[in-house]
């Protein structure tokens, strides 16, 4: 299976089957490949808990990984609008810090972005379904703006269940499920050809990339990926 190559879109949503599945080194591995293809890509990373204070303010290590992959400095606030000191789920870390997200506020940074760049490559928090407040979710906001998503897979059990579960919940949204990329952490899961067979039969989108525990191999891996950017045109 293919994606639909004829969808003009000026963003790509990354998002993953549970927390600390590989987001972030698909998301800059995408932006270097991006950027290696001729294409300008920036990096978002819209809400970010863990954050670590500096002199500069808070500052999420996530963030700094795309702001640093995307090439060209930019404004950390534009590429990181939330950064949110709590290594909890945003909602609650926002609830916690007296922060309340709101869309206008997302919306805007991802505009300024998308104003300076052909493309902005946004990097969600947690799996698809985090809550940002009491009635919305990260997935309420990249379905009100039917951007195509990617979705990273941690090889590891339970797996299959997650992804395909992911997977329906993002088509039902309305969204674009371009692809997914099957991303082998340590420690290596067992019988993990079968899964991935498994995977590859039931999944309703391509796999796009396989990707190993050795980083240097993660630009091979997501190649497919810039180069459907590169024949896709933005309207």
């Amino acid at each position: 299976m293919k994606p639909d190559l004829a969808v003009s879109w000026p963003a790509i949503y990354i998002t993953g089957t549970d927390t600390g599945v590989g987001k972030t080194r698909v998301s800059c591995a995408l932006l270097r490949s991006a950027r290696a293809a001729g294409i300008d890509a920036c990096g978002f990373k819209p809400v970010a808990s863990g954050s670590r204070r500096s002199t500069a303010g808070l500052r999420n290590a996530d963030a700094l990984a795309l702001q640093r992959a995307a090439g060209p400095r930019e404004p950390y606030d534009d590429i990181n609008p939330y950064a949110l000191a709590p290594a909890i789920a945003p909602h609650l870390a926002a609830a916690e810090a007296g922060v309340r997200i709101q869309r206008r506020v997302l919306d805007a940074a991802h505009a300024r972005l998308l104003r300076r760049h052909a493309w902005v490559v946004t990097e969600g928090a947690g799996g698809w379904q985090v809550p940002l407040g009491p009635r919305w979710t990260l997935a309420d906001w990249v379905a009100g703006h039917r951007w195509p998503v990617v979705l990273v897979v941690a090889m590891r059990l339970g797996c299959i269940n997650h992804a395909l579960l992911s997977a329906e919940s993002i088509l039902a949204r309305g969204c674009t499920l371009l692809g997914w990329v099957a991303n082998q952490i340590p420690p290596r899961q067992a019988r993990l050809q079968d899964n991935l067979d498994c995977l590859q039969r039931r999944m309703p989108a391509p796999l796009l990339g396989r990707l190993g525990p050795d980083a240097t191999r993660l630009d091979d891996g997501l190649r497919a990926i810039a180069d459907q950017l590169r024949l896709i045109r933005r309207p």
